[in-house]
């Protein structure tokens, strides 16, 4: 992502044909099923924009007609945290499309000695091959709806979006997509352990990654930065009581 990039380079564009005397819609990068969106805030807001519809609906509206994408369909983007010259924060409420945010950080001593070691003969994008096929990968996304979340569970994580928004030291807290989100990714998580019903420590476990870029601080806190919103979320976590077997 450039501070030039437009719209249009992202989703498409309506081009004339004077041969056959008619539009013809030449699709954007945005169609396909894995989209890596790389330092996305250094785009500018008109173009970060473009993606809304995308990430919320999975389709774009280009001159009146909607074209759908096939499922399925994944965005993935990076942002620098250290550079912000030149930058354009993304609004929030792009940030609560995101499912989660994840920070990378440096890898450890052996784990850079291993890249070092295989820089020479790490083997190409050509010599790997899937590991999953398209239709097994969206029978497990269907599935995953279908494990069992208790009531007591599923009232735990809306106890946790209202105390993120009684907060004083939040300005704005959960949102209901915020909370739809966690429920789902509990789902997901189970699901890839092997199990079918949630614990309370995949909602525990996913959290911060689903609902602290969320947040936004109030003034009185200190710096925003991420690392204050999981300071404040992990003390609202604490304070929330866990449910127990006996509950569930």
């Amino acid at each position: 992502c450039t501070p030039d990039l437009l719209p249009s380079d992202i989703t498409g564009v309506t081009i004339y044909h004077p041969v056959p005397h008619q539009f013809e819609f030449q699709a954007g990068p945005i169609f396909a099923h894995l989209i890596l969106a790389d330092e996305i805030n250094r785009t500018s807001p008109r173009t970060q924009s473009a993606l809304l519809e995308v990430m919320e609906e999975s389709q774009v509206t280009v001159d009146g007609v909607t074209h759908p994408l096939e499922s399925p369909f994944l965005v993935v983007a990076t942002q620098n945290p250290i550079e912000y010259e030149g930058t354009f924060a993304l609004p929030e409420s792009q940030l609560d499309r995101f499912l989660m945010r994840l920070n990378i950080g440096y890898p450890t001593v052996d784990e850079e000695a291993q890249i070092l070691a295989q820089s020479d003969t790490r083997p190409g994008l050509e010599q790997l091959s899937p590991v999953i096929s398209r239709e097994r990968l969206l029978a497990l996304m269907g599935e995953v709806t279908t494990v069992h979340v208790a009531e007591s569970l599923t009232r735990y994580i809306a106890e946790l979006a209202h105390a993120t928004r009684r907060s004083s030291r939040i300005y704005l807290g959960m949102s209901p997509r915020a909370t739809l989100a966690l429920y789902r990714a509990a789902q997901a998580w189970a699901l890839m352990h092997d199990r079918r019903y949630v614990v309370p420590d995949d909602v525990i476990e996913l959290a911060p990654y689903v609902v602290e870029h969320r947040l936004i601080l109030s003034r009185s806190t200190a710096v925003p930065s991420p690392e204050a919103a999981h300071e404040v979320f992990s003390e609202i976590l604490k304070g929330i009581p866990v449910p127990t077997q006996e509950s569930r």
